[in-house]
């Protein structure tokens, strides 16, 4: 291996051919004056985020009447968004508060893995909440029978070692890149896209496994979901109570603001940058907010529109109130 200088920036050379940056640079906001207050923002975010998803970790994990297959989901959930929430925030916090964008070529492939990993376990941990609400309502004798501890602890188990498989293939195929040309992300962050057409060989199994990743993570989750939605619809349309549609849609709105938060902004990302175009700026803000509110609002939904978890806290405050004054 020999090492060139190109422009000041250090390069491996491997075999003549093979083009590895020591480092990349993160552009983040471009002409922004106040960007500095946004990360403050984010600091934010990720301080309610770790709190309110360890306080509903905390309770899933301290009440037993919680151990059931749907609160399983629900802690799959919590612990997904607060590694993804901890992967993202603090390295953008340490990159633009602290104006450290250089970012070595390991770490940026490790920083892009991790963030998009979790991201991709919490779209089908929402399509295993919509498979529990489904059983629920359209064969509530079978409930018990068919969504057990094992069936649950399968299928999430199933969902991170599928999502691990494929950004372990999507991290292999960027390592084959050779960059020689402009070393900057036009990211916030070492996201996929930005990092692959950097490269100056050819990139075409790189766009064909981001377009198989973008489809197995938002598109097909979501129309999964979509799916189940129509079916629970017919089911509840069938039942001759009113008292008793309204109790499954109350068990159901939890999720169904869920999907929406984590779902519409990045399928309208999407559709906006094929249809017009969006300036980088906003798309920064944009794909930031995607990532991070997703995870704060997650707690806070389950912990105020779930009765079952609302009367567990407390009762769990009730008891250690007794404790203090004994």
């Amino acid at each position: 291996m020999t090492v060139m200088h190109t422009e000041g920036r250090e390069i491996d050379l491997i075999n003549s051919t093979f083009v590895r940056p020591a480092r990349f640079y993160l552009s983040g906001f471009s002409n922004v004056p106040y960007a500095k207050y946004y990360y403050v923002f984010l600091c934010f975010v990720y301080i309610m985020t770790v709190l309110g998803n360890g306080f509903l970790l905390s309770v899933i994990y301290l009440v037993k009447t919680l151990h059931t297959p749907k609160y399983m989901i629900v802690f799959n959930l919590a612990l997904t968004d607060l590694c993804g929430s901890t992967a993202l925030i603090p390295k953008v916090l340490d990159t633009f508060l602290f104006d450290r964008r250089y970012i070595l070529y390991e770490a940026c492939l490790s920083y892009m893995f991790f963030v998009l990993f979790f991201g991709a376990v919490q779209s089908w941990t929402l399509v295993t909440m919509a498979y529990d609400r489904f059983i629920a309502i359209c064969f509530p004798l079978r409930y018990h029978s068919i969504v057990t501890k094992k069936s649950v602890v399968a299928m999430l188990l199933f969902s991170w070692a599928f999502m691990l498989s494929i950004f372990v293939i999507i991290a292999g195929l960027l390592n084959r890149l050779s960059f020689c040309r402009s070393l900057v992300i036009g990211s916030y962050f070492c996201d996929h896209g930005p990092i692959y057409r950097l490269a100056c060989n050819d990139t075409y199994i790189n766009e064909t496994i981001a377009i198989t990743a973008f489809v197995t993570i938002i598109c097909i989750p979501f129309v999964m979901i979509i799916t189940t939605y129509a079916f629970i619809s017919l089911a509840l349309s069938r039942t001759t109570s009113r008292n008793q549609r309204l109790r499954a849609l109350k068990t159901c709105t939890s999720h169904l603001i869920l999907v929406a938060v984590f779902f519409l902004p990045y399928i309208g990302t999407n559709v906006a940058a094929l249809t017009s175009y969006i300036h980088p700026n906003a798309r920064i803000i944009n794909s930031s907010l995607t990532h991070t509110v997703p995870s704060l609002m997650n707690p806070i939904i389950y912990s105020l529109q779930t009765e079952e978890v609302l009367s567990e806290i407390k009762r769990l405050c009730k008891r250690n109130r007794l404790q203090t004054m004994k």
